[in-house]
Parts: C-alpha cells; sequence; structure tokens
C-alpha cells in the first residue's frame, strides 16, 4: 500500500479533530450532500421508508436509476463498472489508503448466481494482484453458497443427496478463492455471517487458514465482538495458530445482525449470543486488541470500526510497546463514505488503513445499501457523529473564506 507520510515510527497520542484531514479530498458540493444524506440516516424510519420506496420504483421500471447513483450511491459505493471504481481506488491511493473492492450484489439465490460471485471475487483477487491500491479482497460466503445450507451444516442437520453435491460444489469454491489469494498474495477476508450459519463459515475459514496461512496471514477469518463467545474463541484460535505453527488472520468488528439475533433468540427460546448493551461490546472489542498484542508474533489483525476510542486504544498500545505505525500484522479499516475523519487521519500519521469500497450495479446493489443504511442507523450516534465533523468542516471552510 503506498503510504502518503513516512511516518512510520512510534509516534504521541493520535487525535481526530483536524477535518482538513478528513476532507481535503471532498468539494464543497460533496461535502454538502454528505451532509444531506447522514442528515436523513439520522432518522431510521425515514431511511426503511426511503430503502423499500427506491426498490419498489427500481421494481416498477421508475427512472430513479439516476437519483440513486448521485446521490447514496455515490456516497457509498465505487462505482458500477471498473473504469468507475478504478478511480475512487485513485483517489484513495493518494491518501495513502487502501481499497478492498466488495463486490457488493446480493441475492441470486442459485448456482449460476454463485458462480458469478466466485469470478467477481477472482477478478478483484486479479486486481489486488497488480495494484498496490488494493492491498487485499474480501468475500461473504452467502455470496456462493445457500444461507440455508450454511445452516443446515452448522445445525448438524443430515443433508440430502442434492445438499451434498451443493456442498462440495460450494467448498470447491472457497477454495478456488483462497488459492488464487495464496498465488496472489493477497489477503483475502471472509466477513462474518449470522450466529446460526457462522458456525461452519468458521471451520471453512480454520481449514483454510491452516492450508494457506503458512508464511503470511493470507486467509482471514473475522470476528463479531458483540458475541459473547468470541474472546474465548479468539484465544481457541490463537492456541491452534502456535500450534500448527501457522498465522492467524482475524479481522474484528463490532458486529452488524444485533436485532436479527436478539429476535431469532427470542422466537426459539434460547439466550441471545450477543453482549446486553454496547458497553459490553465495546469492551469485548478493546479486550481482543489488548489480546492481539500480547501475540501479534502469530496473529496479523483487521481492526474494522468507526469507534475512536478503539482506535486510539490500540495505536496507544502500539506506542507505548515501540511497534512502528506501519506494522504489517496491524491495519485499520472503515466503510467507504463514512468515518474519513478517522481513515484518514491514521493513514496521514503512517498507519495501515483500507475502505472497504462496494461496487456493483445500483439496481443489484442497493439491497446492500439499504442493509447498511437500517445498520448505521442503529449504532448509538453514529450518523450524528457523521453530521458534526460534517458541520465542523464546513464551517472551517466559511471562516477561512
Amino acid at each position: 500500500m503506498v503510504k502518503s507520510t513516512d511516518n512510520s515510527s512510534p509516534q504521541g497520542p493520535i487525535h481526530f479533530e483536524d477535518t482538513s484531514i478528513a476532507f481535503k479530498h471532498k468539494s464543497d458540493r460533496d461535502l454538502l450532500l454528505s451532509y444531506l444524506i447522514f442528515l436523513l440516516t439520522k432518522h431510521p424510519f425515514l431511511v426503511k421508508f426511503l430503502s423499500r420506496a427506491a426498490k419498489l420504483s427500481l421494481a416498477m421500471g421508475l427512472p430513479v436509476k439516476p437519483l440513486i447513483k448521485a446521490t447514496v450511491f455515490r456516497q457509498f459505493c465505487g462505482g458500477e463498472t471498473r473504469q468507475e471504481y478504478q478511480k475512487v481506488v485513485k483517489q484513495l491511493g493518494r491518501a495513502g489508503i487502501g481499497a478492498i473492492l466488495d463486490y457488493s450484489v446480493e441475492g441470486g439465490g442459485d448456482e449460476t448466481g454463485y458462480e458469478q460471485t466466485r469470478h467477481a471475487i477472482l477478478q478483484t483477487i486479479q486486481q489486488a494482484k497488480l495494484d498496490e491500491n488494493i492491498p487485499c479482497a474480501c468475500m461473504k460466503m452467502t455470496g456462493i453458497v445457500a444461507e440455508s445450507l450454511l445452516e443446515k451444516m452448522t445445525a448438524g442437520d443430515v443433508l440430502s443427496k442434492k445438499d451434498r453435491l451443493a456442498w462440495k460444489r460450494s467448498r470447491q469454491r472457497l477454495t478456488d478463492i483462497c488459492k488464487l489469494a495464496g498465488e496472489s498474495d493477497t489477503p483475502i477476508y471472509i466477513d462474518a455471517e449470522e450466529s446460526w450459519i457462522q458456525g461452519v463459515v468458521d471451520e471453512l475459514a480454520e481449514e483454510m487458514m491452516l492450508t494457506f496461512n503458512q508464511e503470511r496471514a493470507i486467509v482471514f477469518t473475522t470476528l463479531q465482538m458483540y458475541r459473547t463467545d468470541r474472546i474465548d474463541y479468539f484465544k481457541r484460535l490463537i492456541q491452534n495458530a502456535r500450534r500448527e505453527n501457522c498465522l492467524l488472520g482475524v479481522k474484528i468488528v463490532r458486529g452488524a445482525y444485533m436485532e436479527q439475533e436478539r429476535e431469532r433468540a427470542r422466537q426459539h427460546g434460547y439466550p441471545s449470543p450477543i453482549h446486553p448493551d454496547k458497553t459490553a461490546s465495546d469492551r469485548a472489542f478493546d479486550e481482543a486488541l489488548r489480546l492481539f498484542m500480547d501475540h501479534m508474533d502469530v496473529v496479523e489483525i483487521c481492526v474494522g470500526t468507526h469507534n475512536e476510542t478503539s482506535c486510539r486504544l490500540l495505536t496507544d498500545l502500539m506506542a507505548t510497546r515501540g511497534i512502528p505505525n506501519d506494522h504489517p500484522h496491524v491495519c485499520f479499516s472503515q466503510l467507504f463514505g463514512m468515518s474519513d475523519h478517522i481513515s484518514y487521519k491514521l493513514a496521514h500519521a503512517g498507519y495501515n488503513v483500507t475502505k472497504y469500497l462496494p461496487f456493483g450495479p445500483v439496481a443489484s446493489t442497493l439491497p446492500y445499501l439499504a442493509r447498511r443504511a437500517e445498520e448505521n442507523t442503529a449504532i448509538a450516534g453514529q450518523m450524528g457523529k457523521e453530521l458534526e465533523i460534517i458541520v465542523k468542516e464546513r464551517q472551517r471552510r466559511k471562516a477561512a473564506v
């Protein structure tokens, strides 16, 4: 990844108040658009209404695509085509930020769709091999295998012959992806899913890590730290990595399926698998950071968070232990279009930083955008924080005139 500075040695405490760094790449018009979008997304009811209205309008053939593409799609996605998102990749690269190409077409639910997703992921890995601004790739298991099949496997159900054949094809898709990632020396992040299908995803990720993570972490699993069992699982993964003499690749996030997890637990009568509140989730997330620091000789980590406190904690821990800002085992990551005050500040200070950059046809990525928008409104204070920093930057620019 191209660095924007040579600030690779340990530094003092990092602060995220300098909005001039965060929004240097945005024009006044872009900043106004971001302000209006985040103003709307502060209201969960409005987000749900507009998401459903957009889906219905596209389904009815109404000419709303240009409006969607010029607003919410532009804010959170890189583009529909390679030509479009490559411009964003270069822009991020100039700031020392890597792009994680995220093929965000959801749905399909058949072998043709799974093969198309497999092909798209393989293409992003090939692009990463040739472009220093694309340091890694990502995928979701539900993009290459039916969720119902993952649920059966996690539950230990007996599979029909049809299911066994489908599972064999799905495993081969994953193997193909990880194999190319290994050959290309390009890390592949396997994103987390809901708890009732995550069990088999964990098993597959562990199997792939054992195969491909011998010299460096190529395959990364994802830990959702709002789950009550993830710290213990992280400890077991570390023990396994030491025993098997391989590297552990881990992306840690807080978690994105809070409402679904609690509702399903209620419906099925089992204890919720997630922490009771944000404070407990934050505590687990930060505990995972400290655990990583104690074992960073065998762990490579991607810290996926929009939380300033957690980012500051890790930078402080690194500074205290004399770990260079650009240590190859540490990477921070945020979603494209969000928390630029964190991403650009960290990159400016010489840390490894990436942005998840969704791409794909507007109509096909709309379910992804709707889900992301609804998830973000559920994060306490997130939209308010986005608005706060944008307002601060707009005021700074007015004062500078």
